[in-house]
């Protein structure tokens, strides 16, 4: 359990409260630890050359419970080391120097210590974000901090995060390779794109299988060796991919191996990248010769702790491109910059919008964020819109240019930023939790109670579709369902009356439903 100072942003664990100063060490005489004075005990000195001399000299026969770590990037952050020394025992001190490109960890004894140095430079390849590091006992006994100085909020709040993380893998057991993954509260598409670039920010992932069971999106990843797998476990079971949503349920896994058969987006064998496409299908993905479905993969239980509202975030989003969506194959004669805001809307926030001017049946839609991008495109590719069936695509561009002063574009590019229709500006909105695909049934809602069920029937009406059924909410006469007579109908049905002014205080609201009436 990680403790509430911690919270992921930019794709790691960031710590609330103060920068610390990253120059100090070996550019003193005295060090800071934990924005105090560290000072080796007497009869261990590690001069300004320290850093220097570790570089050539691995320092391996001279058991310390510090540990040395050095060639870390820039980003690092305290939870970055801390992740490397937890598999091996209890943290009493930690010292990270971004300036320096280095840190000193401190273990309970020289035996979790010697354990950690001996792991990494005989088994394990130690990463943090992408980048291998070098481990190494250190010259100092201890990272001992004078207590007048208090200690940094950000160390204090990781060296309570490794305690609580100490207490969980004395009770948990059970450690494995291959790891069980389950996704709560899947709002987004989480591809297996999503989870390599998450999994592999602890370590080296070889192979990865996902699928659905259950309704729930599921995966099994296998690492080289026990001790990244714990590390993965620990350091991201109960966070959130996206804000509020999609949290990553975590398990080690009864298999010991996975069998890959094809590499493709359900499966991947990164050892192995020869593997062929084949069939996306479950049937065709075994784990050890046996069908997924024979396995029975219980849910794991949630964790108590909390790290933040943000979710993890993704480096670049690469996994899903830019925010920009090329839409093809559009109904020119139809096609407005408001009609696609409306529509693409329901997925996300849109930025602006542009018709392209020499090929009216194509437009750029601008999303605020990636992975609404995504859901757009999973949610709106090959529908049909006013007789045409779009194309929808990650466009290479990645933004939607206004025209310049002067320039010819005839209302066909459009700024959305300052609309008051977003429907996901508040985070943790409850529109993230009733987003659906394109349906006959609509969901209305902000009715007035004056407006009467004849009156919202003959406006869709006149939207050129068939009003097939309708209904109020028994409990909330304030919502109601509405079924048009094609799923084509309701999707221009929500484009026009989408913020329809039923009376000069009130207007609609409109979503796609996952209902029938």
């Amino acid at each position: 359990m990680l403790s509430a100072g911690l919270r992921w942003l930019n794709g790691e664990i960031r710590m609330s409260g103060l920068k610390r100063g990253s120059d100090e060490l070996l550019s003193q005489t005295a060090a800071v630890s934990n924005g105090g004075i560290m000072t080796p005990k007497p009869g261990h000195k590690e001069n300004n050359n320290d850093a220097k001399k570790a570089k050539l000299d691995r320092n391996l026969n001279n058991p310390s419970r510090v540990v040395h770590v050095r060639n870390i990037p820039n980003e690092a952050v305290e939870t970055d080391i801390i992740n490397l020394g937890i598999p091996f025992g209890r943290i009493t001190n930690l010292l990270l120097l971004k300036g320096k490109n280095q840190a000193f960890l401190e273990m309970a004894d020289e035996r979790a210590a010697s354990k950690m140095v001996n792991y990494y430079n005989n088994s394990g390849v130690p990463v943090i974000q992408g980048r291998t590091v070098y481990v190494q006992f250190s010259n100092h006994k201890e990272l001992k901090t004078d207590s007048t100085h208090p200690g940094s909020i950000s160390t204090q709040a990781a060296l309570q995060a490794a305690q609580a993380l100490s207490n969980k893998i004395e009770t948990q057991g059970g450690p494995n390779t291959v790891l069980r993954v389950i996704v709560d509260n899947q709002v987004y598409p989480i591809t297996l794109d999503v989870l390599y670039q998450i999994f592999s920010r602890v370590g080296k992932v070889l192979k990865i299988i996902t699928f659905t069971k259950n309704n729930t999106f599921q995966a099994l990843i296998q690492y080289p060796d026990v001790i990244t797998a714990q590390a993965a476990k620990l350091s991201l079971d109960g966070q959130n991919i996206y804000n509020s949503c999609c949290t990553l349920r975590i398990d080690y896994s009864k298999l010991t191996n996975l069998n890959v058969k094809y590499n493709n987006d359900k499966s991947r064998d990164f050892t192995n990248p020869t593997l062929p496409i084949g069939d996306q299908g479950l049937d065709s993905l075994g784990i050890g010769g046996i069908p997924l479905g024979a396995f029975a993969l219980s849910p794991v239980a949630a964790t108590s702790a909390t790290l933040g509202l943000g979710g993890i975030r993704l480096s670049g989003q690469q996994s899903f491109g830019g925010c920009v969506l090329l839409v093809s194959n559009l109904n020119e004669e139809m096609v407005t910059p408001d009609a696609l805001f409306t529509l693409f809307g329901v997925y996300g926030d849109v930025v602006r919008v542009k018709i392209l001017f020499n090929k009216k049946d194509n437009a750029l839609v601008q999303m605020s964020e990636p992975h609404q991008a995504q859901l757009a495109l999973t949610n709106l590719d090959k529908i049909k819109l006013y007789g045409k069936e779009i194309r929808v695509n990650i466009s290479k561009h990645q933004v939607v240019q206004m025209p310049k002063e002067g320039q010819q574009d005839a209302g066909l590019t459009k700024d959305f930023t300052s609309s008051q229709l977003h429907r996901f500006k508040k985070p943790g909105s409850k529109n993230y939790q009733n987003i659906f695909p394109p349906s006959a049934t609509l969901h209305l809602s902000n009715i007035p109670t004056s407006v009467s069920e004849e009156e919202i029937k003959d406006a869709f009406q006149n939207t050129g579709g068939e009003v097939v059924a309708f209904k109020f909410f028994q409990k909330d006469r304030k919502m109601a369902l509405i079924q048009m007579g094609s799923i084509e109908e309701s999707v221009i049905s929500l484009i026009k009356m989408h913020n329809y002014q039923l009376t000069d205080s009130s207007h609609l609201r409109v979503s796609f439903s996952k209902s029938t009436i």
